[in-house]
């Protein structure tokens, strides 16, 4: 069992003996779990030569690669299920990203933090760039690159022709949200979601 709760919804999500490939894949520890607990076949992707060697050290197979230039080397429909959960915001290209993931997967999982989250709102409107669990880093120490909104994400998989498949909100201590999955747009502090590629 992962000590994340969106870990342990995408572990839910996953059937046994899929072959999971996870973008920014940290120290490996979905991987190591659904390996584990599901006998998939995992492969991570890590750029962060710490988080790498972590991984490796977790037992988790883990190729250091540049998630924005590097995944036309990955085969077409060689997995089962990508996985691209709190990342999307500190890539440069995350529709490029997307598109290769629909290109290498019938299904992917994606979560990103919720800029229009409410308490971050309220920052702002202080004068201040956001700081939470989900944004955690100071705005002059962050690796994320973009900042945008459950409704942000939501328009980008429009505009791509992705379905979404499964929403889940989650609240800012990363537990499943009690508010209306309606109001997830100013609610969450991130949104986890299962899409596929629907027919053009």
């Amino acid at each position: 069992m992962t000590a994340r709760v969106d870990f342990r919804l995408i572990s839910a999500w996953i059937p046994p003996h899929s072959r999971v490939l996870d973008l920014g894949c940290g120290q490996g520890t979905l991987l190591k779990t659904l390996a584990h607990d599901k006998a998939c076949r995992v492969q991570g992707v890590e750029v962060d030569p710490d988080s790498h060697l972590a991984a490796v050290q977790n037992g988790v197979p883990v190729i250091q690669m540049d998630i924005d230039k590097e995944l036309d080397l990955l085969q077409d429909a060689s997995y089962d299920v990508v996985v691209f959960a709190r990342t999307p915001q500190a890539v440069r290209r995350p529709a490029a990203v997307l598109e290769h993931m629909m290109r290498i997967a019938p299904l992917g999982i994606v979560s990103m933090p919720n800029f229009g989250y409410w308490r971050n709102r309220l920052r702002l409107l202080g004068g201040h760039a956001p700081v939470s669990k989900d944004l955690p880093y100071a705005w002059h120490d962050s690796p994320n690159v973009h900042f945008g909104s459950c409704t942000d994400l939501e328009n980008l998989f429009h505009e791509m022709s992705l379905s979404v498949a499964r929403c889940v909100p989650l609240s800012a201590s990363g537990r499943v949200s009690h508010w209306p999955r309606s109001t997830r747009n100013w609610s969450a502090g991130a949104v986890l979601y299962e899409v596929f590629r629907r027919t053009r």
